[in-house]
């Protein structure tokens, strides 16, 4: 299926990435995006060698800036043996410890004194269409500071916890509130993340069935159960970040709907026709 069959034509997804480390080659949620020239990236990330890092492998027009993204106050950033379990909050390591395959990874090396930004303090973010959170427990920290953009934005993808993983951090309840708050609303839950309780192990607990919920991504719309409020600008662009990040066919459908009520096409009907013809054919 191919956007410009149903799309005059196609925008380009500014996304705001906070935790941007590379974590390899189409691991982050928005890569199908990147791959098809379809976005340019904004993306914040403290520890400084994983910047330069970003900068060196991406370069223009995407941006990568040495920043600790949170609600703007002095704070002390944990570097952890494995950088991205780096957090601006201090590992729970008795909680950690509980369980197979976990405190090993997230063990403080050095702690540095840091003053967080507010992403709606910094101009290279204030128009983006798609923020992407992955910050260890600090997503709330940086909700808090995004007001303006999250007024803007169209999809939030943020990691979220159900288990204090990090001492006092915001739980995915704490998430879920705030987001819903500022008008998005829960689309999808990623695989939920688990580890066995010791002495078990992960590969092979008694039984497959329990084992600890403690962390997934969760994708949140702007405005989802009520799509006539997005301008047509942003019913555009979200129905590129569904149908090209997330394969998206449904929603995406529904979105189209509302542009043809303004445009007087039939796109969502030849959508709907393909797309339940080769279901899994999405692209460019």
């Amino acid at each position: 299926m191919r956007l410009d069959d149903f799309l005059p034509t196609l925008p380009t997804i500014k996304v705001v990435d906070v935790g941007a480390m590379w974590l390899g080659e189409g691991v982050a949620p928005y890569s199908a995006l990147l791959a098809q020239g379809l976005a340019t990236v904004v993306g914040f990330e403290p520890i400084p060698e994983e910047c330069e890092n970003l900068n060196r492998r991406f370069g223009p027009p995407h941006l990568y800036l040495p920043y600790a993204i949170g609600d703007g106050t002095r704070r002390r950033f944990h570097v952890c043996n494995q950088p991205m379990t780096s957090s601006l909050y201090e590992p729970n390591t008795p909680l950690l410890a509980a369980f197979d395959d976990l405190e090993e990874i997230v063990r403080v090396v050095r702690e540095v004194a840091v003053e967080t930004r507010r992403l709606d303090d910094i101009p290279e973010a204030g128009d983006g269409d798609y923020l992407k959170l992955d910050v260890q427990g600090a997503e709330l920290d940086v909700l808090r500071g995004a007001s303006r953009l999250l007024a803007r934005a169209l999809v939030v993808h943020t990691e979220v916890e159900f288990a204090s993983l990090y001492r006092d951090q915001p739980l995915f309840a704490d998430v879920d509130i705030a987001l819903r708050d500022a008008g998005y609303g829960l689309f999808a839950l990623e695989e939920i993340q688990t580890r066995a309780y010791r002495p078990f192990r992960s590969a092979s607990p008694p039984s497959g069935r329990f084992r600890q919920a403690l962390w997934t991504d969760a994708v949140y719309v702007r405005h989802l159960f009520d799509l006539d409020r997005l301008d047509t600008a942003g019913l555009t662009r979200l129905f590129v970040i569904l149908h090209v990040a997330y394969g998206a066919l449904d929603l995406g459908a529904r979105v189209l709907e509302r542009l043809d009520a303004r445009t007087g096409s039939a796109a969502a009907d030849r959508y709907r026709q393909q797309a339940l013809a080769a279901p899994r054919a999405c692209g460019r």
